[in-house]
């Protein structure tokens, strides 16, 4: 069987989508020989889960949109996420198919920042995006790679100059509220010698009338001494399937912080990568998960480590209750000549209820000598004592368990540098835990 039958345009609609954008004739071209790789190519096989039985057809097709003057013509809970985030002038706002809303400071834009979607920037930034796009996740990975390069809209282009450090996040909301739209936004990022920045965005839903596909990729190319802060909260429906592959490439001496949030309702794939490209290059992943209802979820952190002198941190804590699975997966690879790597990894599953299951998988590939790796994994119950401790104390077992439950995420919650996504993540946990 092959996965041709299984294409959800063809390319006609490709070259319709792409001419409506106004891309220029490489991203056309580049698009069609994606969607003609498709065709040969199969769905990622992901550790003890059959991604093959989840809905990963429902691309619907692309939905014209209309460019917005004002948030105030945004969906309410929109308007409320922004203001819980106090955004500060610096926005992107996709809706279902595009970017509907973008905005820079001229502050930022005097120092040459470039920040806009990617439709546009592929037009008005062609060098720099035809360079990039698709260097780190490459369109012939798989059947899922390979749709996402053919079918992507709207997204997010961020360029940070040479020895430029923006001191305030600029933030990126994604909204998916229509089932028939394609929703299928791509982050790339590039942050020039010397550059700090700091990149946070939300993945939300509204009310749906059919399943939603969402396929995303994030590449980010962190250049010699820059350091990047990728922060991301994903809390979509149980109607939205979540594949998400991220990827950044790190030069000399750079920094990758990856913050996670996964809050979906829905079945959810995350693959998050960190290639230490670069001598001195250094990663630190931090994953927070909650599962409920009968979700499945696959989330895998990686660190592959080239260069010499290379620090890389993961840390993974998923809380699973009613009958959810998950599969947690970390993967530190030290390939050879990497002396002086050192990989460290943790992931701890606590199941809520008898019938949720957890598996952690700490992986060590190591193929150097001079090099130093640790790693940790559990999975268990609620501690028993614990609740019993605690309620001893005059408190009830529905607060006793949640105290158990935030003390569990605290380790990761209390390390993430930006408060008000703290707060957020705080809040999300209270409400995936039903309290």
């Amino acid at each position: 069987m092959t996965t041709q039958t299984i294409l959800p345009v063809d390319t006609e609609s490709i070259q319709n989508i792409s001419k409506r954008n106004n891309e220029p004739s490489w991203l056309t071209e580049l698009r069609i020989n994606a969607l003609k790789l498709a065709s040969q190519l199969e769905l990622p096989r992901l550790e003890k889960t059959r991604i093959d039985r989840w809905n990963t057809q429902a691309y619907g097709t692309y939905q014209d949109y209309d460019v917005i003057e004002s948030l105030e013509k945004l969906p309410a809970s929109v308007q409320d996420l922004i203001k819980d985030q106090e955004v500060e002038g610096n926005l992107i706002v996709q809706h279902n198919s595009g970017v509907v809303y973008t905005k820079l400071s001229s502050e930022l834009a005097a120092q040459g920042v470039i920040f806009k979607d990617l439709h546009t920037a592929a037009r008005e930034n062609e060098e720099l995006v035809k360079s990039y796009l698709h260097k780190a996740i490459e369109v012939d990975e798989n059947l899922i790679t390979s749709l996402h390069a053919a079918l992507w809209n709207g997204g997010v282009f961020l360029y940070v100059p040479k020895n430029v450090e923006i001191t305030i996040p600029l933030q990126a909301i994604y909204l998916t509220d229509k089932g028939q739209a394609t929703f299928a936004p791509h982050i790339l990022i590039i942050a020039d010698t010397n550059s700090t920045v700091t990149y946070v965005d939300n993945y939300v839903s509204g009310e749906l009338d059919g399943e939603v596909l969402h396929n995303g990729s994030v590449e980010i190319f962190v250049k010699a001494g820059a350091k990047v802060r990728y922060a991301t909260v994903h809390q979509m429906s149980s109607e939205v399937t979540d594949l998400s592959y991220r990827r950044a490439i790190v030069e000399n001496d750079g920094v990758i912080e990856w913050i996670v949030g996964e809050m979906n309702a829905g079945n959810t794939m995350s693959d998050t990568n960190s290639i230490l490209k670069g001598n001195g290059s250094s990663s630190d992943s931090k994953v927070i998960a909650v599962g409920s209802g009968s979700q499945k979820l696959n989330y895998t952190t990686r660190a592959q480590h080239f260069g010499k002198n290379t620090p890389s941190q993961m840390i993974t804590r998923a809380v699973l209750r009613e009958q959810s699975t998950a599969i947690i997966n970390g993967i530190t690879k030290i390939e050879h000549g990497a002396s002086k790597a050192d990989g460290q990894q943790t992931e701890k599953v606590l199941m809520l209820s008898p019938k949720a299951r957890g598996d952690a998988n700490p992986i060590l590939l190591i193929d150097e000598d001079d090099v130093t790796a640790g790693h940790a994994a559990s999975v268990g119950q609620v501690n028993a004592e614990q609740v019993y401790y605690l309620m001893s104390r005059g408190i009830t077992r529905t607060e006793a368990e949640a105290l158990i439950i935030y003390g569990f995420l605290a380790p990761v919650v209390s390390q993430i540098p930006l408060k008000g996504l703290q707060t957020q993540l705080q809040s999300l946990v209270e409400r995936k835990l039903g309290r």
